[in-house]
């Protein structure tokens, strides 16, 4: 079995990265890319964080430097764009050109969301599931077998059953990544988690609920990735019953890993708790009425522990330029990767 595999999205500039420990890493993606028309370009100022990126395998020789493209508004003409061949060929064949020139390894594929509603205002349809099918299927075609496709999949039951064609594109993939995060998000009433490893009572949503999905459609689980948040989303308007779980609110934005203990300390009145069903932790601010759910050391140690016990390929996280350069959740990550694996039962 090969070893647990341990994934950055990095979407910073050309010199931060180098504050991190990339020999911790096994891949690293940049994000994002955008299309111009029907094919994926690359900017001045991406081309030179690409050749930096590459330029870490000094550091790291094993690293794997792949691009993403789409994101969180990347994809808005996704849905209509990729019905016709011509322009998919054209993708396709972009991305070759991107892969060789840059001495890259692979490409992330996030289109938020085929066949659902992603950003509103972004077209989709139905057929968008067969569509993103032949989308892979071209680019496979076109780069080979030696370099990677990875997907980003939503994690969230509307995604799982509606977008994608897993079972056509176990085999065309090297790696599903699962996003799961943003269980609850922006558009949630309730407050709950948002990175949760189980699911609980009041919450179905988690990265061990998608992998059952997964299972059921007989995926393999060495192509499945689960994901960890270096961010954290805050609601407010909560009110203090079970200390903000699960109770109604009203999003108000994110913050980074890096400033967790500045701002959700006990001077600033926040009291941290932890749900021992969801094996995830949060916290609550009865003064202000705030609530936050996030990933920390405990939980991401558990999520590594999970994937090497349930024989997953690996474990991804958005995004790098969130985490502290030491004492971060990458070095949990790292230290749980490189001890025994226990079941994740405490």
């Amino acid at each position: 079995m090969k070893p647990l595999a341990v994934i950055a999205y990095y979407s910073g500039n050309a010199t931060d990265v180098y504050k991190y420990e990339i020999e911790k890493l096994t891949h690293i993606i940049y994000s994002f890319l955008v299309l111009k028309g029907n094919k994926l370009q690359v900017s001045p100022q991406a081309a030179i964080i690409l050749k930096n990126l590459v330029g870490l395998k000094k550091r790291n020789p094993a690293l794997n430097v792949s691009i993403a493209f789409g994101g969180w508004g990347g994809c808005k003409t996704c849905s209509e764009l990729f019905t016709q061949a011509v322009n998919r060929e054209a993708f396709a064949q972009s991305v070759k050109t991107i892969l060789l020139q840059y001495q890259l390894d692979g490409i992330d594929l996030d289109w938020e969301y085929p066949a659902i509603q992603g950003p509103v205002g972004h077209p989709f349809s139905p057929r968008d599931k067969q569509t993103f099918t032949e989308l892979v299927l071209a680019l496979r075609t076109a780069i080979g077998e030696t370099k990677e496709i990875s997907v980003a999949a939503g994690a969230f039951t509307d995604f799982l059953r509606k977008s994608l064609e897993w079972e056509k594109l176990a085999p065309l993939i090297d790696r599903f990544h699962l996003m799961t995060y943003d269980l609850v998000n922006r558009l949630s009433l309730v407050s709950g988690h948002h990175s949760n490893l189980y699911s609980t009572s009041r919450q179905i949503e988690s990265a061990d609920n998608a992998i059952r999905f997964l299972d059921s459609l007989n995926i393999p689980r060495n192509k499945i990735v689960i994901g960890a948040a270096f961010y954290s989303r805050l609601y407010e308007q909560v009110n203090s019953v079970n200390n903000g779980l699960y109770q109604p609110c009203k999003f108000k934005g994110f913050l980074t890993y890096r400033s967790y203990a500045s701002t959700f300390s006990k001077a600033n009145g926040f009291t941290w708790y932890w749900d021992n069903e969801a094996k995830a932790p949060w916290c609550y601010n009865k003064q202000k009425k705030q609530f936050a759910t996030f990933d920390n050391r405990r939980s991401v140690i558990l999520k590594t522990q999970y994937a090497i016990n349930e024989r997953l390929q690996g474990l991804m996280f958005w995004e790098l330029r969130q985490d502290r350069p030491r004492e971060g959740l990458l070095d949990a990550i790292y230290e749980a990767k490189m001890q025994v694996a226990v079941k994740p039962n405490d």
